[in-house]
Order: structure tokens, then C-alpha cells, then sequence
């Protein structure tokens, strides 16, 4: 079956039609997000960043040892 041939009811239609423009709105929230994180970070001092590094470093020691500690408690389970 060709591309030209394939036919949808309304309602896969619809959506079909919601997937894309949900799709469409997550690219462009996608490049906002991206376009104002450059305009940040090329205006930071070098102790801001050593700051903001710093902040992520804690953020991820955070994180890896709460993950460890749920699949530590489940493996007790």
C-alpha cells in the first residue's frame, strides 16, 4: 500500500492530528529552553560557574544515593 492510498477514520485522524501538534509544541518549548540556557551560561563569571558546577556536582551525588538506596530496599524486598 502506497503512502497516497492509506486512508484514516476521523477519529485516528484527530489524533493523529493532537500527536503532532503536541510533538510541534515540545520542539519549540525544546529550543526555548535551549536558546535561553545559551544566553545564560555565555553571561556567567567564572565563580558563578564554578558556583553552578558546584550546585550540579551536589545535585547528581544526590541522586545516584537516592537511586542506590531504592534499589538497595528493593533487592531486600
Amino acid at each position: 500500500m502506497s503512502e497516497s492510498t492509506l486512508q484514516f477514520d476521523a477519529a485516528t485522524q484527530k489524533e493523529l492530528a493532537e500527536f503532532v501538534e503536541s510533538e510541534l509544541a515540545k520542539r519549540k518549548y525544546q529550543e526555548s529552553v535551549q536558546k535561553f540556557t545559551g544566553m545564560c551560561w555565555d553571561n556567567l563569571s567564572r565563580s558563578e560557574e564554578s558556583c553552578l558546577a558546584n550546585c550540579v556536582d551536589r545535585f547528581m551525588d544526590a541522586s545516584l544515593y537516592i537511586v542506590s538506596q531504592v534499589e538497595s530496599k528493593r533487592n531486600q524486598a
